[in-house]
């Protein structure tokens, strides 16, 4: 192994398997590294020929944390993920420390409501966000929207959103400012729909009696799901007449294009 490889490399210290399709895992964090909640950073293992197989991989923790978490959907036949889903604690894996991403609260300009807005695995850079001081100090009302197939899909979004007031950080800052609305796509439930097609119709405004439609002078956005999903919440918040912000240019909405999940 060459010595670039060895310098990255970090440690497993947990894993969690959701269903036979998700699973998410704690590694050990280098000390130098500093990140924004909602950042991504490129994390894999050793590919066959020794070259480092890499993929852009959310950090689900917060900026605090002493280590980094991932959320990560198996992919039987995927080149990473199909070997990835068998780590355990112990095992190395190879983590470059650099974050980057759109997902963060400065490429948003100020605002009243943040909607956090998430397909699958797409719910791993909130779960730092909605850990993060930052984020309640900013905002007077956060909305969590989140679809999955299943309801056992879920499951890793729900215990987060669970331990929020709980939370010794933030706890006493979310009271009845956090409303979640998670939704199945599939699999019968309570609550089934796609996140566009709940906020076009009007329906998600009803049952969480929150004003609508989202507007540019109260609302801020935050998206990340599937190609699919980004590229129709991008055109229903254009219509809207919310505008598209970078970490040059914030605005009133972003879209993780480096995660699909």
């Amino acid at each position: 192994m060459n010595q670039a490889l060895r310098t990255d490399l970090q440690v497993v210290t947990a894993v969690t398997h959701w269903t036979d399709r998700l699973f998410s895992f704690r590694v050990t964090r280098p000390r130098s590294l500093r990140f924004r909640s909602g950042e991504f950073v490129m994390l894999g293992l050793p590919g066959a020929d020794g070259r480092p197989l890499l993929r852009a991989y959310s950090i689900a923790s917060p900026a605090w944390d002493d280590e980094l978490e991932f959320y990560s959907i198996k992919v039987p036949d995927g080149p990473l993920t199909s070997k990835l889903q068998h780590v355990r604690p112990g095992d190395p894996v190879i983590l470059r420390p650099k974050p980057v991403g759109t997902l963060v609260l400065d490429a948003l300009r100020p605002g009243w409501r943040l909607w956090l807005l998430a397909t699958g695995t797409g719910f791993a850079p909130f779960a730092s966000l909605l850990r993060d001081p930052a984020t309640w100090e900013g905002y007077r009302r956060v909305v969590v929207m989140h679809a999955c197939r299943t309801a056992a899909e879920l499951a890793y979004g729900r215990q987060v959103i669970c331990g929020l007031k709980s939370d010794p950080l933030i706890g006493g800052m979310v009271g009845e400012r956090l409303h979640y609305h998670p939704t199945t796509t599939r699999e019968t439930s309570p609550r089934m729909g796609r996140i566009t097609d709940l906020l076009a119709s009007g329906r998600v405004f009803a049952e969480l009696r929150q004003p609508g439609p989202l507007a540019p002078e109260t609302d801020r956005v935050m998206v990340c799901g599937s190609l699919a999903f980004n590229r129709d919440m991008a055109a229903l918040l254009d219509g809207w007449g919310l505008r598209e912000g970078s970490n040059a240019a914030p605005g009133d909405y972003v879209v993780e294009k480096a995660f699909v999940g």
